[in-house]
């Protein structure tokens, strides 16, 4: 049996049920423990208040985490300090006390995770402040409702990502190895298909599986099985996660944001500057509840406000112009180099040279068209630049027109330069679908290439700032695909 079809046939036998399993029982039993007593505890109405202030007394640190949060500002609500969990439940209410309960369980038992190796950890944490924003996110937007419902919204919607963050937070050697083939991803499409590759399971599946077996609250199961759902709760935990991911990324696409709060703001039947000012009233509050949680580490990586303090609506219509970088040129070349040498993987390659076109040569969007199966359609494998998953969706160029410049690029295998796409010497080329497609000034194509065999095609044009593109730039263009050629051919082993 070779590797591949090894690690497919161990992902079966895995699966979701043997996650949960393990991770129920072997890595996270105090949490699963804690959650099933406190949802055994939600069903028996009459000696609940007592049992609960039973079931945490013997933790010490969890009492005083509990303590700490419901005298915090975001559920004080000037009652005077209560200094007992039983108080605490009377003034607050069961739901209100578990939900907290379950909350300090959780980052406790994920924040306190050992022998994970720097970059899981690292990846732990991102994912568990961005949930945690989410839910604050989640419970703004239902300010509106009674507080039962946006307790319920905040815990599910906190809970959301638990599959994934059970997974990071066990360190097993699979974590690590899924780690490192997800830092080598070129999307989010690809790293699913490992996930499942590797798990036997999707981080959704895994989520909804112990969120079953623990026995987690209806919304929560709804809006893991059912997140397009229209209500307002299950509306409210998917654009919360949707919008706290868009905001932890370094340099989040206005277009992709301006619609997320475009959303939820028409949910909310307010404006999008209006909503803007809750979520940074919102982030603040969420950074103060992180620390009355114990958990100060997540506040350095919580999604950043700042970005919603730009005019989106400006960035959407002003496109990046990006100069060509002889540095930035000469750096991605070198990484070039060294892949040849290290025999670096189809991804990393078409990565490096794809960030070199874009960022050194100076285009506004570059890609990787892939031939079909039959030989018969190119279709986007990575894109870069602007509106790049446009590209990746719709970019999709079929071989069968009388002239075809693709195809004349694939048999010659040859670079071509379309400088002037309305000329004489390229108009019979321009059919109305291409036209729609590539740059009215101009674009660059070149043969991706391994042992001798064309396997796709490499792209770039400068079609959102509509600027010309030179000779010089095309032949840096080419010297970087002609590498990205070489170090594939190395790759494989020509």
């Amino acid at each position: 049996m070779n590797p591949q079809s090894q690690s497919q046939s161990q992902a079966k036998s895995k699966g979701v049920d043997y996650w949960t399993k393990r991770i129920s029982d072997q890595e996270m039993p105090a949490l699963c423990s804690t959650v099933k007593t406190l949802e055994k505890l939600a069903k028996d109405d009459v000696s609940s208040l007592g049992l609960l202030g039973k079931s945490v007394m013997h933790d010490n640190a969890l009492t005083s985490r509990i303590l700490r949060v419901a005298n915090s500002a975001t559920y004080s609500k000037g009652h005077s300090q209560v200094t007992t969990v039983s108080r605490a439940t009377v003034v607050l209410g069961f739901d209100t006390i578990r939900n907290i309960c379950i909350t300090a369980k959780l980052l406790s038992s994920l924040l306190e995770s050992e022998g994970l190796s720097e970059s899981v950890y690292q990846r732990l944490i991102k994912l568990m402040a961005r949930a945690f924003q989410a839910a604050m996110l989640a419970k703004m937007m239902l300010r509106d409702h009674d507080e039962e419902l946006q307790e319920e919204v905040f815990i599910a919607s906190l809970l959301y990502h638990l599959g994934e963050s059970a997974f990071w937070s066990t360190g097993c050697d699979e974590a690590v190895a899924l780690d490192d083939s997800m830092a080598q991803c070129g999307d989010s499409k690809e790293e699913k298909a490992i996930i499942r590759e590797m798990l036997g399971t999707s981080f959704n599946k895994l989520s909804l599986g112990i969120a079953r077996s623990w026995g987690l609250g209806d919304v929560l199961l709804k809006s893991l099985s059912n997140p397009n759902e229209r209500t307002p709760e299950i509306r409210s935990i998917y654009l919360a996660n949707e919008i706290s991911e868009i905001l932890a990324r370094k340099n989040p696409a206005p277009d992709e944001l301006q619609h997320r709060l475009k959303q939820a703001a028409d949910m909310l039947g307010i404006e999008v500057d209006e909503l803007k000012a809750r979520m940074v009233r919102c982030s603040n509050a969420t950074k103060k509840l992180a620390e009355a949680y114990g958990a100060k580490v997540l506040v350095d990586h919580l999604p950043d406000p700042q970005h919603l303090k730009r005019d989106l609506t400006a960035e959407i219509n002003v496109p990046v112009v990006r100069m060509p970088d002889m540095t930035k040129q000469l750096k991605k070349l070198r990484e070039l180099t060294n892949c040849a040498i290290s025999k670096a993987d189809f991804n990393q390659v078409i990565t490096i040279t794809l960030e070199g076109i874009l960022d050194g040569v100076g285009v506004d969007r570059c890609g990787v068209l892939l031939l079909s199966p039959n030989r018969k359609r190119l279709q986007p494998r990575i894109a870069l630049g602007e509106g790049a998953e446009k590209m990746k969706s719709e970019f999709i160029i079929t071989l069968d027109q009388p002239q075809c410049l693709f195809c004349d690029s694939i048999e010659l295998k040859q670079s071509m330069f379309v400088d002037d796409p309305a000329s004489a010497k390229w108009r019979l080329y321009m059919d109305v679908d291409l036209k729609s497609k590539t740059s009215a000034t101009g674009f660059m194509i070149a043969p991706l290439i391994i042992d001798t065999k064309v396997i796709g095609m490499f792209y770039a044009d400068r079609a959102s700032s509509k600027r010309k593109l030179s000779l010089s730039e095309f032949d840096n263009f080419t010297h970087f695909t002609q590498l990205a050629n070489v170090c594939l051919g190395a790759s494989m082993g020509h």
